[in-house]
C-alpha cells in the first residue's frame, strides 16, 4: 500500500507597525529596522518563511501623495521616498540572506510608464528577490489615483509546498482563492495594509477564514499592529492555529504541513464535476 508523501513548512506570519509618511526618513528607518528584528526572532523560533503586511515599510497615506493635497486626485509619486524605500529593503534582503529566510514582504514597484504596483516581494534564502505579486483587484481609490492593477497569479514553492499570494482587499473575492486551488497550491499568502480603521478589519479575518476552509487551503494572514483581528495562520478546516497578540509588532510561528492527496478538496472537485451549476460558476 502506497503512502501518500507528508510535505511541511514552518512560517511566521508578522504584523508591523504601520507608516504611512511617504517622505519620513525616521519612519522608513525604523520601520527597516522591525522587520529585521522580527525576521531574526522568526529565524530563532524555527520558521523557514516569514510574511510582512501590505505596505511593510509605508503604506502612504492618499492625501499625502496626491498631487492635489487639498482633495483626492492623481497620486504624485516624486512625493515618495523611492530611495529610503530601496535601502531599507536592501538591508532586509541582506539580512534574509544572513538568516537564510525566505521574506515574503509588501512593497510598492515603481514603474517608468507610469503608476506604480503594490503587493509583495519575495526574497529567497541567498538574499535575491526570486518573484513579484501585483495585487488585482483594487480598490476604487486605489484603481482612480493610486496604482496599475497587476495581471498574474504568482505562486513560489518552499520545502515543496506551493504557496500562491494575494493581497489588499483580494481577500473578499473568493474567485481568486478557487483559482488558487485549481492550481494545486497548499496554501495562499495573504497581506493587507487593512481599512482605514484598523478596529474594522472583522470581515477581513472572517472572510480569510472561509477561503481557507471553503478551498481546504492553509492561509497566512498579515495585518498591520493594532488590528483588532490580529495576525496568524489559519488551517485548511478553517481553524487559527497561531495568532499575534493584539497589541504591537510581533510574530505567530506555525507548520503548514500537507499531503499530495486532499480528501476534501478531492471531493469537492468531484461534486462541482458533476453539477453543470457548479461548472458554469467555475
Amino acid at each position: 500500500m502506497s503512502t501518500i508523501p507528508v510535505r511541511s513548512l514552518t512560517i511566521a506570519v508578522a504584523q508591523t507597525t504601520y507608516h504611512d509618511d511617504p517622505a519620513d526618513a525616521g519612519g522608513f528607518a525604523d520601520a527597516g529596522a522591525e522587520v529585521r528584528a522580527l525576521m531574526a526572532r522568526a529565524k530563532h523560533d524555527g520558521a523557514t518563511l516569514i510574511q510582512f503586511p501590505e505596505g511593510t515599510v509605508c503604506f502612504p497615506a492618499k492625501r499625502a501623495v496626491s498631487s492635489d493635497p487639498d482633495r483626492m486626485a492623481e497620486a504624485d509619486w516624486q512625493r515618495f521616498a523611492w530611495d529610503l524605500l530601496q535601502a531599507e529593503l536592501d538591508a532586509i534582503r541582506a539580512e534574509a540572506s544572513r538568516l537564510q529566510l525566505w521574506t515574503v514582504i509588501g512593497v510598492p514597484q515603481a514603474s517608468t510608464d507610469g503608476r506604480p504596483t503594490t503587493g509583495l516581494t519575495v526574497i529567497d534564502p541567498t538574499g535575491a528577490v526570486v518573484a513579484r505579486y501585483d495585487e488585482r483587484v483594487l480598490s476604487h481609490t486605489k484603481d482612480s489615483f493610486l496604482y496599475r492593477a497587476g495581471t498574474d497569479p504568482v505562486v513560489i514553492t518552499v520545502n515543496g509546498v506551493r504557496l500562491g499570494l494575494s493581497s489588499g482587499l483580494e481577500i473578499h473575492f473568493p474567485e481568486l482563492y478557487s483559482a488558487y486551488e485549481r492550481a494545486e497550491v497548499d496554501g495562499v499568502l495573504f497581506a493587507t495594509a487593512g481599512p482605514p480603521d484598523l478596529t474594522a478589519t472583522g470581515p477581513f479575518a472572517t472572510h480569510a477564514v472561509a477561503q481557507a476552509s471553503m478551498n481546504q487551503l492553509w492561509l497566512g494572514f498579515s495585518v498591520p499592529a493594532g488590528s483588532a483581528d490580529p495576525s496568524g495562520l489559519i488551517s485548511p478546516a478553517g481553524a487559527w492555529i497561531a495568532r499575534c497578540s493584539t497589541d504591537g509588532p510581533d510574530v505567530a510561528i506555525g507548520t503548514i504541513t500537507t499531503a499530495s492527496d486532499e480528501p476534501a478538496r478531492a471531493w469537492r472537485r468531484s461534486v462541482r464535476e458533476s453539477h453543470p451549476a457548479l461548472q458554469s460558476t467555475g
